[in-house]
Order: C-alpha cells, then sequence, then structure tokens
C-alpha cells in the first residue's frame, strides 16, 4: 500500500479527521473562484468570480470545462466603484427564473452592494442592478457574499463579510429586493476572529445547515498567511432557516461556533473556501469550493475549482 494513502486510511480509521482529494475536474479548472454550480437540461453552469462572472459549461460536474463568456459583457449597472470586476455569484432557481446574485464592492472596503442579474436559460442575463442590500461604515455588516434559500415561498438572503459577521434579510417575490420592512440581523459572528464570509445555507433531512468559509482568502502569493489561518469551511446547523446556528458541540454560531467541514490537508490542497452547496442531480449534496494546489502555485489566478460528495448520514456534513 502506498505509505501516505496508506496513513490517511489509519488517520480516519482511528477518528482523526481526513478529507478525500477533490473530484476529478478537465477541461478549464483554474483561475475559479467562489464557484456556484447549477444543471440545466443535462449542462452544468458554473459561475465564478471575475471577468465579470465567468460563465463555465460542461456535460458533467467533473468537466470538461468550457469558457462560455462573462455573465455581464459591460459590468454592472450599479454605479459604484468595482462595477467592472463582480464578486461572489450565487445562482439559484426560483419558479423557472435563474437569478444570479452578486457583490459590488472593493477589497476591503465596506461600500458595498448586492446586484441581481436572472435568465430563462443561463446563458443570457438581464442584469437588474441592486437588490437594495447596501452597505457603509455607518452599517455592522458587508453587503457580500449573498445566497438564497426559498423556504416553502419565503425567499431568504444571506449574505456578510468580515465586520460583525453573517446577516440575513426576507426578500419579496421574486426575489430582486429587500422585503418592505424587513430589517437585516445577524445569524453568525465571532467578535476574536471576524474572518467569516461567504455564507451557504442548504436544507438536508429536518435541519439548516450554514456553511462559511473563515480566514485568509487571497494573497497567498505575497503574504502567507500563519499556520491555520487560511481559508477553511465550517458549518453550524438549526431546525429554523433563520437563526439558533450551532456547532456539532452545541456553541452557538453568534459566539464563535462552527464545525470544521474542509481545509488544508494531503500536503497540497491549501486554503479551501469560498463554497457553495448544490444537491446534484447525479452525485447527491456536492460541495463546491476554490483551493490552491501547493504543487502548481498559490498566486489567486491559480486557484483550483475543487468539489466533493457530503455525507449527511449521522446528521453533520463529511467531506
Amino acid at each position: 500500500m502506498n505509505i501516505f494513502f496508506g496513513t490517511l486510511a489509519i488517520l480516519s480509521a482511528s477518528g482523526v479527521r481526513g478529507y478525500a482529494l477533490p473530484g476529478a475536474c478537465s477541461g478549464i479548472c483554474t483561475n475559479t473562484h467562489d464557484p456556484s454550480i447549477i444543471t440545466r437540461n443535462g449542462i452544468y453552469f458554473r459561475f465564478s468570480t471575475g471577468g465579470r462572472i465567468a460563465i463555465h459549461i460542461a456535460p458533467n460536474i467533473t468537466g470538461p470545462w468550457t469558457y462560455k463568456g462573462p455573465l455581464l459583457p459591460k459590468g454592472s449597472i450599479i454605479n459604484l466603484r468595482g462595477n467592472q470586476d463582480l464578486w461572489a455569484p450565487d445562482v439559484s432557481e426560483v419558479d423557472g427564473t435563474y437569478y444570479l446574485y452578486y457583490s459590488v464592492s472593493t477589497f476591503g472596503s465596506q461600500t458595498s452592494t448586492i446586484g441581481v442579474a436572472v435568465s430563462n436559460d443561463l446563458e443570457n442575463w438581464t442584469d437588474l442592478g441592486s437588490t437594495g442590500i447596501t452597505s457603509d461604515p455607518s452599517k455592522p455588516y458587508n453587503a457580500i457574499d449573498a445566497n438564497l434559500i426559498d423556504v416553502n415561498g419565503t425567499k431568504l438572503l444571506t449574505f456578510g463579510s468580515f465586520w460583525n459577521g453573517l446577516y440575513q434579510v426576507q426578500m419579496q417575490t421574486p426575489p430582486t429586493s429587500a422585503r418592505t420592512g424587513s430589517t437585516p440581523y445577524q445569524i453568525s459572528h465571532n467578535q476574536a476572529d471576524k474572518a467569516m464570509e461567504g455564507p451557504t445555507v442548504f436544507r438536508n433531512g429536518g435541519y439548516y445547515y450554514l456553511f462559511f468559509s473563515k480566514g485568509s482568502c487571497c494573497g497567498y502569493d505575497k503574504n502567507m498567511p500563519a499556520a491555520g489561518k487560511e481559508y477553511k469551511i465550517l458549518v453550524c446547523r438549526s431546525t429554523s432557516p433563520t437563526g439558533g446556528f450551532v456547532d456539532k458541540s452545541g456553541v452557538s454560531c453568534t459566539s464563535g461556533g462552527g464545525t470544521v467541514v474542509l481545509e488544508s490537508h494531503s500536503g497540497w490542497v491549501y486554503g479551501p473556501g469560498g463554497q457553495c452547496v448544490y444537491d446534484d442531480p447525479v452525485q447527491g449534496p456536492i460541495l463546491g469550493y476554490h483551493y490552491v494546489d501547493r504543487r502548481i502555485g498559490y498566486a489567486d489566478g491559480q486557484k483550483r475549482f475543487g468539489w466533493n460528495k457530503m455525507d449527511f448520514s449521522d446528521g453533520w456534513p463529511v467531506v
């Protein structure tokens, strides 16, 4: 037996956390920040940060992935700095229409807006501009990294990055703007370490799982974080989609809780994060993310698309 993989098997069997390697990926798998996955008519669509939201398609989650072009070729109609460098796409289908949320901001800034574009086919998109969810230094949150969940007709948008953690707001129907009178409320926070962002709420069984990324996301080739401070993916869960999230030890997500789902491992998978969670029609629940392959390089443009199946059989997601 290969000594390296034999050691992984022993560690897993002994209860020490081990992780599966990223699933196979062919075609264009590099420079894929913050991936969001959905399928239509058997075709996989992958949206990612950069290139005014890059669209890639494939016949399978494994690829081969090919480039289709930018989602918004002219950038966003939102009149805000950063409207040509759009971040953190999140795509959902609601009543036959596809909604893709994106962020307009600049790195390290709290002056941000969540925008939305709509489509009937995932290829041709109409930019509707701002959802009305904005932030500035007077607010406790940062309006980026949006994720939509539809709970029996109630649309909830979860968002946030650093500052005072992750927030949620109820949306109108259709979900192009926040519901009148709905004020964003906090669902996750860590006072000691505010490096929390990119929420994803996913329902499985009787629980709603709040996935989020934590740590240093970017610029590893210029400023390598201390060991363990790089990106990783954590989770809390609740029987309600609107709050009460706790980790596996029972610690509230608003008090710094979070159980690790995926982190650097295997000697070469480094800083996984920017995740999406998708109930794949073939694979079942999958975790999509970007990561650095230490064997290739640490630059942001070298980040790879990663994905893994998730097992919820014990009530908590295991990669």
